[in-house]
């Protein structure tokens, strides 16, 4: 199964867009919003499609880049990893999950407080690695 996450960050890049999940897998932990790729749809499609159904953000308000595709070979499972910076200030709209605007400086690792073992923290240090070049590839 195809599914993708999505790094929101706002504009001034220190809080980070999250849900926090009212249903398994992760009930009770943030996660990135995202959700399952689509047949006929590309990656880049269905993260700007799940980013507008469960936040309101539309590809107006922030351009999304492909930071990386994590491969779980024991659940057959490829997750798409997208980063992206908002434009302007915009309100969110939440679909099933509460939102919330997280700072940046958290410790996504803590696994008690955040979904995906792990990855999430790994995805913000590889944003923190390649912060420039990102950021201009999102700022053009």
């Amino acid at each position: 199964m195809k599914m993708n996450i999505i790094a929101v960050y706002n504009k001034k890049e220190d809080k980070i867009l999250m849900c926090l999940r009212k249903k398994e897998p992760y009930k009770g932990l943030y996660n990135l919003v995202g959700g399952k790729v689509e047949e006929n749809e590309t990656g880049l499609e269905s993260a700007y499609r799940e980013l507008q159904e469960e936040s309101g953000i539309t590809k107006e308000d922030i351009v999304l880049t492909h930071l990386m595709t994590c491969n779980y070979q024991m659940s057959n499972n490829e997750l798409q990893v997208y980063i992206g910076k908002l434009k302007k200030e915009v309100k969110v709209v939440e679909e099933v999950n509460k939102l919330y605007w997280i700072d940046a400086s958290e410790n996504f690792f803590d696994m008690s407080k955040y979904a995906g073992e792990g990855i999430i923290g790994h995805i913000i240090e590889q944003v923190k690695l390649y912060k420039d070049k990102l950021l201009k590839e999102i700022d053009e």
